[in-house]
């Protein structure tokens, strides 16, 4: 069966909360899918340093409880909990800010059923990135990152054997993903009670980010 990246998308089930983390008031972006393997190669896919570079990025550091870690090109920080094969949290240190991931396992008949939260302080700069583009500004970045989880899953290759990162994200198919991704999240911010039209702004800012599409005015 050919792997097709919009069923893919629809597959993500994906909302807004209001969270507290460290007692303070957060805002989670989480994304929850499903996927056909088993609880513990789905915990090595997404923890083994020599595994994770084939779905998402090489991963220097500890991978550990306490230890340090830093994602090429991306994020760093430490691991603050971890329950093989169940869950694990990190904060997520990158552009001067700290947030909080949490991914959660859990079987789910002949399936695992993956659950990432990413949670963000309510403060100026936070709301000041919602205000300009909503939860898609992480959750279409964890949506592709899932679709290269899916991929490598299925078929035990790495993405950039089917999804080249110089060539497709800006693809028919890798903007039509990204599109589909953004409007899925900007649904997520509308339920979570943002203005209709301070979302769609939000979410047509997102979409042209990752399309490469011109900002909306």
């Amino acid at each position: 069966m050919p792997f097709d990246t919009t069923t893919q998308a629809a597959m993500v089930v994906r909302k807004v909360e209001d969270v507290t983390h460290g007692g303070q008031p957060c805002r989670a972006v989480v994304a929850s899918r499903a996927y056909a393997t088993d609880i513990d190669d789905l915990w090595n896919a997404i923890t083994d340093k020599a595994r994770i570079p084939r779905w998402f990025a090489p991963v220097d550091g500890d991978l550990e409880l306490g230890g340090k870690y830093q994602i090429k090109g991306n994020a760093g920080g430490t691991v603050i909990a971890c329950e093989p094969p169940r869950s694990f949290a990190l904060t997520w240190e990158f552009g001067g800010g700290t947030s909080w991931v949490e991914v959660e396992l859990a079987e789910a008949g002949e399936a695992t059923q993956l659950t990432l939260r990413h949670i963000a302080p309510l403060d100026d700069k936070s709301e000041e990135f919602w205000d300009r583009f909503g939860p898609g500004a992480v959750g279409v970045g964890w949506d592709l990152s899932l679709l290269g989880l899916a991929w490598h899953l299925e078929t035990g290759e790495a993405v950039k054997e089917r999804f080249a990162e110089e060539t497709w994200p800006l693809s028919d198919e890798g903007r039509t993903f990204a599109t589909s991704s953004s409007d899925a999240w900007t649904a997520a911010s509308l339920a979570y009670g943002t203005d209709e039209e301070a979302a769609n702004r939000a979410g047509a800012s997102t979409t042209a980010f990752y399309t490469g599409a011109a900002a909306p005015e």
